[in-house]
Formats: structure tokens, sequence, C-alpha cells
């Protein structure tokens, strides 16, 4: 079994910053791909950013300048430095990782989500 477990969400002001955390376990042989994606009431998830295994980055247009995505060096805890908050990155936020097991399976995990919310 993988587990994502989220944490770092919160109330916070337009403006303001917070930092997500993602940390994986469980039978993991390697992670690769790691990422964030949003989902706000009554619209679809949408990718917020992705980090590969070897720390190449992207970003959607909506948060480039202002997230930043990044890993640890062991590769199993992914981080969301949110900045400049607006109102619109109001949503639940989740972690998302391409996973091989220790029986050479590959997973896409999701975690249960973090709810983000920024006020005006």
């Amino acid at each position: 079994q993988v587990q994502l477990v989220e944490s770092g969400g919160g109330l916070v002001q337009a403006g303001g910053s917070l930092r997500l955390s993602c940390a994986a376990s469980g039978s993991i042989f390697s992670i690769n791909n790691m990422g964030w994606y949003r989902q706000a009431p009554g619209k679809q998830r949408e990718l917020v950013a992705t980090i590969t295994r070897g720390g190449i980055t992207t970003y959607a247009d909506m948060v480039k300048g202002r997230f930043t995505i990044s890993r640890d060096n062991a590769k199993t805890t992914v981080y969301l430095q949110m900045n400049s908050l607006k109102p619109e990155d109001t949503a639940v936020y989740y972690c998302n990782a391409f996973i091989t097991t220790f029986t050479r399976r590959n997973l896409e995990n999701w975690g249960q989500g973090t709810l983000v919310t920024v006020s005006s």
C-alpha cells in the first residue's frame, strides 16, 4: 500500500503565503513525477505544478511566478510554496505521484486533499 498525506492548508488573507507538504509512504521502490492539482467548488480539477525526479518543474500559467514546487533529497516529499495568494486560488489542493512499488507495480496515487482558503 502507498499513501500520500498532505498538510499545510488553511485560511490566509489575499497577498499572504502558505506552504503545502505531501509525504509519500508505504511499499515504495521509487517515485517518479510528483505534482499538485486543485479543485475549486463547482469546477474541474486542474493542474497547478509538477516536478520530475530530476527536478524539472512545470507550472500552470495562473500560478507562474507565485508558486514554487520542490522535492526533498529523499524524493518522497513534495512541497508547494504559495506566495501572493489570491481569492481565486481558493480550492482543495491534491498531491499526485507516480510510484513504482517494490513489486514493480506502477501506480498513480492521490492524496486526500487539503483546503486552501484565501480571503479578500
